[in-house]
């Protein structure tokens, strides 16, 4: 599940996958792995930072996350019942598709409405503002690809779909800005100081998710 071989992370892995031993695979299966994992990783940090060694950590934080019988039970079940796994997966695939289908409509009518401004000989400001639904599109589509499921690999985590979405919003939305400033102000620095307002917490939480990875191989 997480691409992080520090041995609480590695230890947590392997705990939630002997956990769910002889439960079929399947995408609902893999966002609850991946939210346990989570849930667990935070509680042990918690526990930790109260003076505990990771050892103590870990065998409290499972105390604390309680009996997960019934979620196997429910996996398990769900697993075993290939029509309701061809609905789920049926209709999230479907929102994938209409979102990429928005997402590229979008950055392609930011792009068409600026080319045109340009050509009616309007101002650079109006040109460079119409380009804001590219920012918007290109949060929609990364997305909507990250939450597909294809016949390789599921769909990522929703949130941490939604996290690389405001990252790439976040790098989209400073170039959009610095032209913006640049162009409306006439002064350099203002452009690279929005540049770098907006680029960096993009940029900070794009190489968070992608350092802390998980894997979306079946």
């Amino acid at each position: 599940m997480s691409r992080n071989y520090d041995p609480i992370n590695k230890r947590v892995t392997t705990y939630i996958d002997n956990l769910f031993t002889g439960v079929g695979a399947s995408q609902q299966l893999f966002d609850l792995k991946e939210e346990l994992a989570t849930n667990l990783k935070e509680k042990i940090a918690d526990i930790k930072s109260l003076g505990l060694d990771d050892e103590h950590a870990f065998k409290e934080a499972l105390i604390l996350m309680g009996d997960s019988s019934c979620l196997v039970d429910d996996m398990r079940r769900v697993g075993q019942d290939s029509a309701k796994q061809g609905v789920y997966s049926s209709m999230t695939t479907r929102i994938s598709t209409a979102g990429i289908v928005a997402g590229v409509l979008l950055m392609l009518f930011g792009l068409y409405t600026a080319i045109m401004l340009y050509f009616m000989k309007e101002d650079v400001v109006p040109v460079i503002g119409s380009t804001i639904f590219i920012v918007a599109g290109g949060a929609i589509l990364t997305y909507s690809i990250l939450t597909r499921e294809t016949h390789n690999k599921y769909g990522m985590n929703k949130i941490r779909a939604l996290g690389y979405a405001v990252a790439v919003g976040l790098i989209l939305f400073s170039i959009f800005t610095a032209f913006t400033t640049r162009f409306a102000t006439g002064e350099m620095f203002i452009a690279i100081a929005s540049l770098m307002a907006f680029s960096l917490p993009g940029i900070g939480l794009f190489l968070l998710l992608l350092l802390t990875g998980t894997s979306r191989n079946k």
